[in-house]
């Protein structure tokens, strides 16, 4: 059976883009695999510096997992700072790593304009997310297009300590999931925080419908005949929609006499039914946060074993041990 690893950083409630792009493919995949899911929030450390808004994000992040159906007795669901040995881990591999190679990574490279703001954690954020992978044997990483530079940087880390130090680190192998790679946000661009942007499916209705009616669009009138490829709502909307309610609704563009509005107004119905069972599972959980604490540290153990078992025979080859 492969070894699926994913993490998502608690930069807060999932949005749409995280839930379709990566959570929800990753939790088909751990109905065949064994996963670990993590909650990143050493990651987020390069950003957030607000203790309460990490701890609150962390609960959302691990709360918007499980309501979307993560099998938490099957899987490993953790917060990455409960694993100490994944930052002991990120030294050795600092070691290991060539200083161009992080230079030229996309999470640098995209702030280096303005060099302070960019802080030692956002240099080295590629080596944490190798040793996010590499420490627990992971076989298959399911990753967006915008993510793929980086697990080629995991690969040549981990390649490179083989080399140098011996067998230690298993190869992990990207997955490209075809469809839904670059899922649009409301102003056209990839759908993320840092943009402003994004569709929070598990906000209260009211905050909800007001992204949505924020999509940007054309200035075509009510009457005028549209054009789905071209409209923002359409390209969310076909994501979530059946084959027969993309059709119809593209029939509606191209004939004319429907506006925008009404199409934001159907995304948003869209977005509820699709979302009812998750957004109220979700609100459950944060009424009681016992329930997910008590899911992280469980995870938490779980994956300490393997941690340990992996960083054991790290240290052997290193000679420290």
């Amino acid at each position: 059976m492969n070894r699926v690893l994913t993490g998502i950083q608690s930069s807060g409630a999932p949005h749409l883009g995280n839930v379709l792009g990566a959570m929800l493919p990753a939790i088909e995949l751990s109905k065949k695999n064994k996963s670990f899911l993590f909650i990143a929030d050493l990651h987020s450390l390069t950003t957030i510096k607000n203790k309460d808004l990490l701890f609150k994000n962390t609960l959302e992040t691990a709360a918007a997992w499980m309501a979307c159906g993560l099998d938490t007795k099957k899987n490993i669901l953790y917060r990455q700072s409960d694993i100490p040995q994944v930052t002991e881990l990120m030294w050795y591999l600092n070691c290991v790593t060539p200083y161009p190679m992080l230079a030229n990574a996309h999470s640098f490279k995209d702030k280096s304009e303005k060099l302070s703001d960019v802080n030692a954690g956002l240099f080295t954020y590629p080596v944490l997310m190798a040793a996010d992978i590499i420490l627990y044997n992971a076989n298959i990483v399911p990753v967006g297009k915008d993510q793929v530079q980086h697990l080629e940087i995991t690969r040549d880390i981990a390649n490179k300590f083989n080399n140098i130090y011996g067998e230690t680190f298993i190869i992990p192998q990207a997955k490209l999931k075809k469809d839904n790679m670059i899922i649009p946000g409301t102003d056209g661009q990839k759908m993320s925080k840092s943009y402003g942007n994004t569709i929070d499916v598990f906000e209260d209705e009211k905050r909800l419908k007001k992204q949505i009616m924020g999509i940007v669009t054309d200035s075509k009138g009510l009457e005028d005949p549209k054009d789905p490829d071209e409209c923002n709502i359409f390209q969310i909307y076909k994501l979530l929609a059946s084959e027969a309610q993309v059709a119809e609704l593209k029939l509606r563009y191209i004939k004319g006499g429907y506006g925008y509005g009404h199409a934001k107004t159907e995304l948003y119905h869209l977005l509820l039914e699709k979302f009812k069972e998750p957004r109220q599972n979700f609100n459950k959980l944060i009424s009681n946060p016992k329930i997910i604490e008590k899911e992280l540290k469980k995870g938490a153990e779980q994956a300490n074993k393997v941690a340990n078992d992996v960083l054991e025979k790290v240290k052997s080859n290193l000679g420290l041990m």
